[in-house]
């Protein structure tokens, strides 16, 4: 059982305003829904709260000062932006909507906003008048258009006395919005190997596949889009790494069987759409072969069956592997499923233009008591439509819980 946000990295910036009080609450549930989090502090946000408060609720430091030495040397601002799942300002105040709206980084919290590729969520608090100010709507209308969510404002009672919209919605409601957001693999943990590895004869030759990457780095897209924090161990591929997503680059299959086990431990769902080579020369020259006879013998050995251990591993995450077939593509297909024992497979024909060295495929999805045909499209379309299924079967063996937010009092 997990909830939408198990697992995910919570950068919440607290901004100044009376509703700041309200984020100690937000970050006592944040953490309470299997969060790590993180809290980023205006000045004038510490006026209303201390720091210390904040980071007793997280367990972590708070970070409150662009140009502090410790923190720099430490994770950092860049650092910090790149480490957050998602970035979540609570309150969100008229004066921050507006200086996020026109790009400004004059303090920590707006810099780690423009520097973040991470998904960012705003929880506006103000006067019911400054709400309804035109500059202010125009502000909310920029900052939605660049794909910005604001969760909010509620209407009722306000610290000014005065009622009407601007109030910031109560913790329990911003958690419930922000599950909401994170998709159908909100608050898991992915592992995805893409491309082909090389296994070196000598120190200039190589043995090594036809393997592109680009369906598994598509896969790797895709599941961070549909919520999931994601690690993608590539082999030798000349592709860019997906916004969001953590790369481990590999060589060879050895390299790639101690990257997978290493993120074991942190992987709820592993998909294998790497061509990890099968064999690899039982002993690789030191020196550079000479072209000194008609032919040349080399000596293969097993490659260790990276998806079949972690299917075996225990605990054991939801299995999905990859078959690259041409022939017999259903039965080679079955056959693996069963063998390794894995929760689906996705297989695909290549050969004669088909799959490898292609921007688009088609593939036959498997389960034990199901089957889905995907149709040829591209690989990123492909992807999407795949990981939507991956997402389905395993929420069935993995359901949420109910949401937290119904149980924020207890």
């Amino acid at each position: 059982m997990s909830t939408p946000l198990a697992h995910s990295r919570i950068l919440l910036g607290v901004t100044g305003g009376i509703a700041a009080y309200k984020a100690c609450e937000l970050t006592r549930l944040l953490v309470k829904a299997g969060c790590e989090v993180r809290v980023a502090m205006t000045a004038a946000a510490c006026e209303f709260v201390t720091p210390l408060t904040f980071q007793a609720l997280s367990g972590n430091p708070v970070h409150t000062t662009l140009l502090d030495e410790r923190a720099e040397a430490g994770m950092g601002h860049i650092e910090l932006a790149r480490w957050a799942d998602a970035v979540l300002v609570a309150p969100a105040s008229a004066d921050f909507m507006a200086r996020l709206a026109h790009g400004l980084a004059d303090d920590l919290l707006a810099t780690l906003c423009l520097a973040t590729e991470a998904p960012l969520y705003l929880a506006p608090a103000m006067n019911r008048v400054m709400w309804a100010n035109p500059a202010t709507q125009a502000n909310r209308a920029l900052l939605e258009s660049r794909g910005i969510a604001l969760l909010g404002p509620a209407e009722g009672d306000q610290a000014c006395g005065e009622v009407g919209a601007g109030r910031m919605l109560e913790p329990a409601g911003i958690l419930a919005a922000l599950g909401k957001h994170k998709g159908p693999l909100g608050g898991v943990r992915v592992t995805v190997t893409a491309g082909p590895t090389r296994e070196p004869i000598d120190p200039v030759r190589v043995i090594a596949n036809r393997s592109s990457g680009r369906m598994g780095f598509a896969i790797a897209a895709a599941a961070r889009a549909a919520g999931a924090r994601v690690t993608l161990i590539a082999g030798p591929v000349a592709l860019a790494t997906p916004r969001g997503v953590t790369r481990v680059d590999v060589e060879t299959a050895a390299d790639m069987h101690r990257a997978v086990l290493s993120a074991l431990p942190s992987t709820d769902l592993f998909v294998a759409a790497a061509a990890v080579a099968d064999y690899r020369p039982a002993a690789a020259s030191a020196h550079k072969l000479k072209k000194t006879a008609d032919t040349l013998a080399l000596a293969l050995e097993r490659t260790p069956d990276i998806l079949a251990e972690v299917s075996a591993h225990r605990p054991r995450p939801f299995c999905v592997g990859f078959a690259a077939e041409t022939d017999d593509l259903l039965a080679n297909a079955r056959a693996k499923l069963a063998a390794k024992r894995l929760d689906m497979i996705a297989a695909n024909r290549v050969g004669d233009g088909l799959g490898i060295e292609q921007s688009d495929n088609a593939l036959e999805v498997l389960w034990d008591e199901g089957a889905r045909s995907l149709p040829r499209a591209s690989k990123e379309d492909l992807a999407r439509e795949l990981v939507a299924l991956v997402a389905e079967r395993y929420r069935l063996i993995h359901p949420l819980k109910e949401d937290p937010a119904r149980h924020a009092q207890d």
